[in-house]
């Protein structure tokens, strides 16, 4: 796949940008305040259920829940038609969270602890499981709702975001055990339309279409959009690890050099680096995060900024977001809720230039 690099070249003004704030702001609202509605109360409530809530509830932008909704009522929807499978998504994106963290030995997340930093792995795995569970009743929820026509269409959409993410986790996660190092940039964006495309904007606004027009729309012309939504959030995501401000971001800077993360930036690096730094590199890849050391982690950062990975990777995540924009008049023909198109395309800014 050829990646364009032009600039978006757009300034979101002012009063878009707060359209933007504010919608986000409200969509994440309600959709947290349905997801913990199904949380049980009752026992086991310290190693369980009262532990489920916590990762819902930290700082975050809420961007799938507001992209099923806002397209949803951009096509004539309302808020209670989708707001269920806004949910369900939102249930199984903090469970994917949790689990990440354990996987990657993350420290922190949103600005406090991980899961099983604060609580170990065994209870954290749980609290995962758990949301994976949660997530379930609010799709069985949809039969009333939406009638279960639209609930078999939608769980249908769900069944295979969840696969897709599960593939490309364990993609991902090959690449850092078997210490590859010989990736081009097509096998990084195949990897990262499923673990993230899929789950973070594709199967969002689908979803969103789908209970609008009562299944008449088709959801793959929303794909493309989409995904290149997707790739250009998960590279800035992956730049903001390497470049954020740590109480900004909410994330451990540098986790991902910790980690050992493919990305952008160090498929670039792999590719500049000759000789004894490249074996340095690749030495120091095939460490597991316990045995790396700080000075080495600064150093492969050093050497992203000195070879240009990260002005590489900026444009990369430029051009895919200018692609995004060119789908947006195909994805959204036909739609009529004007206020929610406005915070879809000011979304697609927003993906490259946000500093969390």
């Amino acid at each position: 796949m050829t990646v364009p690099v032009e600039s978006v070249g757009a300034v979101v003004a002012p009063t878009a940008r707060a359209l933007f704030d504010d919608r986000l702001r409200r969509y994440r609202d309600v959709t947290i305040a349905g997801l913990l509605s199904y949380v049980p109360r009752r026992e086991p409530a310290t190693h369980l259920y009262d532990l489920v809530p916590d990762y819902p509830t930290r700082p975050g932008k809420g961007l799938r829940p507001a992209l099923c909704i806002a397209t949803c009522r951009a096509f004539g929807g309302r808020v209670e038609q989708v707001l269920l499978s806004a949910i369900a998504i939102e249930c199984f994106h903090n469970a994917f969270l949790v689990h990440d963290d354990v996987e990657d030995g993350s420290e922190h997340r949103r600005g406090r602890p991980t899961m099983h930093a604060a609580e170990g792995v065994p209870i954290a795995v749980n609290v995962g499981d758990a949301l994976n569970v949660l997530s379930i009743r609010p799709l069985m929820d949809n039969l009333a709702a939406i009638g279960p026509r639209l609930t078999w269409l939608v769980f249908a959409e769900i069944e295979h975001m969840v696969r897709q993410s599960v593939e490309g986790q364990a993609i991902e996660l090959g690449w850092v055990r078997d210490n590859v190092v010989d990736l081009e940039i097509e096998e990084y964006l195949r990897m990262t339309l499923k673990k993230t495309c899929w789950y973070t904007c594709m199967h969002p606004v689908r979803i969103g279409a789908i209970v609008a027009t009562k299944g008449r729309i088709d959801p793959a012309r929303f794909d493309r959009f989409a995904y290149f939504m997707g790739a250009a959030f998960q590279i800035q995501d992956d730049l903001l690890n390497l470049r954020g401000v740590e109480k900004v971001y909410g994330k451990e800077i540098l986790g991902d050099l910790w980690e050992g993360k493919r990305t952008v930036m160090l498929l670039h690096l792999l590719k500049a680096l000759r000789g004894a730094d490249r074996d340095r590199l690749v030495t120091f890849l095939r460490l597991p995060r316990r045995e790396r050391h700080g000075e080495d982690v600064e150093w492969v950062r050093d050497q992203m900024e000195r070879h240009g990975s990260f002005d590489f990777a900026a444009a990369v995540a430029h051009g895919l977001a200018t692609a995004a924009r060119a789908e947006f008049d195909v994805a959204y023909a036909g739609a009529t809720g004007t206020d929610d198109l406005e915070m879809l395309q000011t979304l697609v800014t927003y993906m490259i230039e946000r500093e969390v």
